[in-house]
């Protein structure tokens, strides 16, 4: 399984990150099922800390495109090897993922590691937390 056309969209999503005040840009991709990828970037604002972070803006592409369950996710950041994704995003990724999703830990290189996404957000809330 070649994770580069998935890494390179992070990559290149990262590389049109709006990060004036954190000068911290992100890229994130998600692959579905059927093998579509949607990249984003994250995206930020002077009411810090009210921007969008790269999965959330890869998230809003994938449900514009029409959504899916999402197989593999790869992030990439300019200045942080193996960057995880925030709370926040784990939660949001977790309504679209795969029970046997994974995540790529990425440097500006490539993949340096893949582990499963339960592993790194084992109990979220679900909808059923809700009712």
């Amino acid at each position: 399984m070649s994770v580069t056309p998935l890494f390179s969209a992070a990559r290149n999503a990262m590389d049109r990150a709006y990060a004036p005040y954190s000068r911290f840009p992100v890229g994130a991709a998600l692959k579905t099922e059927t093998g579509a990828i949607h990249a984003g970037c994250n995206i930020e604002n002077a009411s810090f800390p009210e921007g969008w972070c790269a999965e959330t803006s890869a998230l809003s592409h994938l449900v514009m495109a029409g959504g899916g369950k999402v197989k593999e996710i790869a992030v990439v950041a300019e200045k942080m090897p193996r960057i995880m994704p925030c709370g926040g995003c784990r939660q949001r990724l977790s309504e679209f993922v795969a029970d046997d999703a994974v995540l790529h830990l990425c440097d500006l290189d490539g993949v340096v590691e893949t582990v499963p996404f339960s592993a790194v957000f084992p109990l979220g809330f679900t909808f059923e937390d809700g009712k």
